[in-house]
């Protein structure tokens, strides 16, 4: 059963972030996809995707863009049993005070920050990869590529 990222974000503004979170997952051939949906004024939309995509077998780990007031991945985080990534985009003000809001949660409630947009893919495919053969296989290739690269360009110094 092949694995999923849902990549979930609070609003349209954070679509370039989640683009690239969808360029690094598809580098690794990781099938995901984007919805908008925010804690704070479409609850009930988010609710009915956690419940679409809890009902469905296939592994996943799922991505939240938000910033500002991070409820979005906390909410997800509360209401899947799966692993909750946070990825929350660049501060564009508060001199990046913000980022608190993804980084402190409840209790009971425990999604990983990673700020990088291709470290959030990379984090969601060695997830996967514990129950998943090709994406381990993957991972290990990306993880070669660098190894490789760096010798690379040490031999070239």
């Amino acid at each position: 059963m092949q694995p999923i990222v849902p990549i979930l974000m609070g609003s349209r503004a954070d679509l370039t972030h989640a683009q690239a979170i969808g360029k690094a997952l598809e580098h690794l051939g990781i099938a995901f996809k984007i919805h908008i949906a925010s804690a704070h004024k479409t609850p009930a939309h988010l609710l009915q995707i956690l419940t679409t995509y809890e009902a469905d077998p296939r592994p996943k780990v799922y991505i939240t863009i938000a910033g500002r007031s991070n409820a979005l991945s906390g909410m997800v985080d509360a209401q899947v049993a799966a692993p909750v990534i946070a990825c929350p985009p660049p501060p564009e003000a508060f001199g990046g005070a913000d980022i608190f809001s993804s980084l402190r949660m409840p209790s009971g409630v425990a999604p990983a920050v990673v700020l990088e947009p291709t470290g959030a893919a990379l984090l969601a495919a060695k997830i996967l990869g514990l129950c998943d053969v090709g994406v381990r296989h993957q991972v290990k290739n990306l993880q070669k590529q660098a190894l490789e690269q760096i010798l690379a360009d040490d031999k070239d110094c």
